[in-house]
């Protein structure tokens, strides 16, 4: 993305691709959490296991949580190059990685949900890339800028507030706002809901 070049001391972007490289890698990276043992039948043993189901698709997720978080964090040498460089507000810069880790998350539960309802992990995969690309292109310019010319400057505002990708763009700025906080959190909590009633149905609600 022309960082050196830009001769701008901050990680703006970095934090611009980051929505769409999580757009592929965290699906690739749920996408055989649940599939795989469905495929396979073993779903069954995990499913009698005594413990309550929401440890498990929580524990499933927040392991794969944290490889995304070890793979974000190899990102930050360029945060120590740009601070040899120049001299970075850190501030935001930091709040860009928290908001990537909860982007990340969200992308992730996604990949969850998509691969506890499927019994192939490649279909898992393409589920949860285009859910996940909706909410990403849901602030898209574009995408926005035909919203407000069909529905209004109400409906761009709504969509914009349900963008992975406006989060994002939020947290690159250094700005932490509630409303996109609750959204993320609540769009992780949503679909790892959604991953435990399926798989609680699967195994009879037992």
């Amino acid at each position: 993305g022309g960082l050196i070049d830009l001769g701008v001391a901050d990680l703006a972007t970095l934090f611009a691709f980051l929505p769409w490289l999580f757009l592929v890698f965290m699906p690739a990276l749920a996408m055989r959490q649940w599939a795989e043992e469905i495929a396979s039948g073993a779903i069954e043993t995990t499913l009698a296991l005594p413990v309550p189901l929401w440890t498990l698709v929580a524990g499933k997720f927040l392991a794969a949580w944290a490889v995304a978080g070890a793979g974000l964090a190899l990102t930050m040498p360029l945060w120590i190059a740009i601070s040899v460089l120049g001299a970075p507000d850190h501030g935001p810069i930091a709040v860009g990685y928290l908001t990537a880790f909860l982007v990340a998350g969200a992308y992730l539960a996604i990949g969850a949900a998509a691969s506890a309802l499927s019994g192939s992990a490649v279909t898992a995969f393409v589920a949860a890339a285009a859910i996940g690309f909706v909410f990403t292109a849901a602030g898209l310019p574009v995408v926005l800028d035909a919203a407000r010319g069909l529905f209004g400057p109400g409906a761009s505002d709504a969509m914009a507030a349900f963008s992975l990708l406006e989060a994002m763009d939020a947290g690159a700025r250094g700005v932490i706002e509630a409303p996109r906080l609750v959204f993320l959190l609540g769009l992780i909590g949503f679909f790892l809901m959604f991953a435990t009633v399926w798989l609680d149905a699967r195994r009879g609600g037992r």
